[in-house]
């Protein structure tokens, strides 16, 4: 199967998400208060724009849109609008009705995403979307319930996500863009005009200490290790003699620790925060923050030790 069908198949994805954000938007427009619906719907509307109609837009355009998106969350106009939510006692009464049975579509997504993933040409993203559609279909089969509940119940949960659901695309393109523009250049000039050569400790706690920085600031270790690896874990760490392997694990483990206290890193600590609608904004971070200053420790001494 040529890649450029694959990418065919995989806007028909993001044409179906698009879609969803478009209902979103109108469900937002339906509410009953005027209070911020307007500039909630504006931010739904145009990620929808941009899921189906990006790739046919000048990238000038999509980069405003992304640009408003920014002010809008900025000024906290995006709000949870006009949901259909369902209540504590049909919650109670569709458990016991289904029992078990409710897992089967979670297992079926599963399941499928992995097949697809591993054993067709399709590949992880297309994996995702097939599994998905699937999940829905076996949900539908197992819950048989009225069709206008799966969209309500899709809108409520892509409001509860609300706007930190597009951070981890965004923080994606900001890594290539580090890399692509040299920051890791840079950082490394700065880093070797004050740390000294051949100090293995010190080189160690530079390249995990950097991960994690770096880690917090783009919510995303993977993005970080390109750069901070450039810049940082070559110099210091494997051209003092560390091994290449160990070094590079350890830092990649190392810059999770970053990821345990950002909420930029939206998936793990402010995804939790608005699903479960906690009060404590920084809740999931506070909780997490202990383990993570001792991981960084503990990241660094076996750096050290075992890397050299």
């Amino acid at each position: 199967m040529s890649e450029q069908t694959l990418n065919q198949i995989l806007e028909l994805f993001y044409i179906l998400i698009g879609l969803q954000l478009l209902y979103t938007a109108y469900r937002v427009l339906k509410a009953s208060t005027n209070s911020k619906k307007y500039g909630t719907a504006l931010f739904w509307i145009l990620l929808a724009i941009l899921f189906i109609a990006g790739p046919y837009i000048p990238n000038v355009i999509n980069g405003i849109f992304i640009i408003v998106m920014g002010i809008l969350t900025l000024c906290k106009q995006v709000v949870i609008k006009n949901i259909i939510d369902v209540n504590e006692e049909q919650g109670n009464d569709g458990s016991q009705k289904y029992g078990n049975k409710l897992f089967i579509p979670a297992i079926v997504l599963a399941v499928a995403a992995i097949i697809v993933s591993n054993w067709t040409p399709l590949g992880g993203a297309i994996g995702l979307g097939v599994s998905s559609i699937l999940g829905l279909l076996a949900a539908y089969i197992v819950i048989k319930p009225n069709g206008k509940y799966i969209l309500y119940d899709s809108d409520r949960l892509t409001q509860q996500i609300g706007t930190v659901g597009i951070l981890p695309q965004f923080l994606a393109a900001l890594g290539v863009l580090f890399t692509v523009s040299g920051v890791g250049d840079v950082i490394s000039k700065g880093i070797s005009s004050f740390l000294p050569e051949g100090n293995h400790l010190i080189g160690a706690a530079a390249y995990v200490i950097g991960m994690v920085l770096f880690t917090m600031l783009m919510g995303n270790a993977f993005a970080a290790f390109t750069v901070i690896t450039a810049s940082i874990g070559i110099p210091f760490v494997i051209a003092q003699g560390g091994d290449p392997v160990i070094a590079g694990a350890l830092a990649m483990t190392g810059g999770f620790c970053g990821t345990l206290l950002t909420p930029m890193a939206a998936n793990f600590n402010t995804l939790p925060v608005a699903l479960l609608e906690m009060k404590r904004e920084f809740g999931v971070i506070k909780a997490q923050a202990p383990i993570a200053l001792i991981l960084i420790l503990v990241h660094i001494g076996l750096m050290y030790v075992w890397a050299f």
